[in-house]
This record gives structure tokens, sequence and C-alpha cells, in this order.
């Protein structure tokens, strides 16, 4: 089966078979897994907001993360934008996070977290307002 067909001998309907052999996300993402010390948890709804301009030596993909997130965007959109699949975008916000390019807000592990952990003042407080009721 050649890089033009698809699984069964024909042409393939993918955009790579259309525009030549794709680049290994491996080689996109700089090798990178999802297995660190301490992971990042980004769904599609995260935003992204740049906190420098991109640099020499940079993978195009992270400086065009760079460039796009000006205004806050979504893990979703960046994603979109790159048409690289979620996994591949995430190690690439992890890496720019990790070096202190981008700073990524709000997280649904961040939200559970604040759920999970309410602010006992605040509680007291909202206890005794209902109890002068």
């Amino acid at each position: 089966m050649s890089a033009r067909e698809g699984p069964r001998g024909g042409p393939g309907n993918d955009a790579s078979s259309r525009e030549g052999p794709a680049v290994p996300l491996y080689v996109v993402t700089g090798g990178g897994s999802e297995e660190e010390e301490d992971p990042l948890v980004l769904d599609l709804v995260t935003l992204v907001v740049a906190r420098s301009a991109p640099s020499s030596g940079m993978r195009p993909e992270q400086a065009a993360i760079l460039r796009m997130c000006g205004r806050p965007l979504s893990v979703a959109e960046i994603s979109a934008h790159l048409d690289l699949p979620f996994s591949a975008v995430s190690l690439l916000v992890a890496d720019l996070r990790s070096g202190d390019h981008v700073e990524v807000r709000e997280t649904r592990a961040e939200q559970e977290q604040a759920a999970a952990d309410p602010d006992l003042e605040t509680l007291k407080a909202l206890i005794d307002g209902l109890q002068r009721l």
C-alpha cells in the first residue's frame, strides 16, 4: 500500500493522501509523551494565552500557537487552526507552559478541585445568614 492509497488499495479520502505524506506527530511534538511527573490537565475548553513572543529555535507549531494566542483561545480552536489532533496540541501547550511562554486558564481539574475544597469561612457565613432567616 503506497502513501497515497487507502486501506483497500484505492485512493485515500483523508487530507494527508491528497497533500502527500504526513509528518508523524512525534516529530511535531518533539517526541513528547503524555507521561509526565506533573501532567497538565487540559480539556477542549481550556483557554491558552501567550505570555511571550515566539523565539528562534522553537518548533513552527509552537511559534504559531504563541502568535495566535495574543487573545485567549481554547485548545479546541488551536487544534482546528493548526489542523492537529487534541493530543498533539496538548503536548505542545504543556511544553510552552513549562517554559513559561503561555498561561493556561481554568482547566476542568482546577474547577473540580475548587468545588471539592470549598472555602470554610464562606460556608460558615452562609450558614449563619441562613440561620438568621
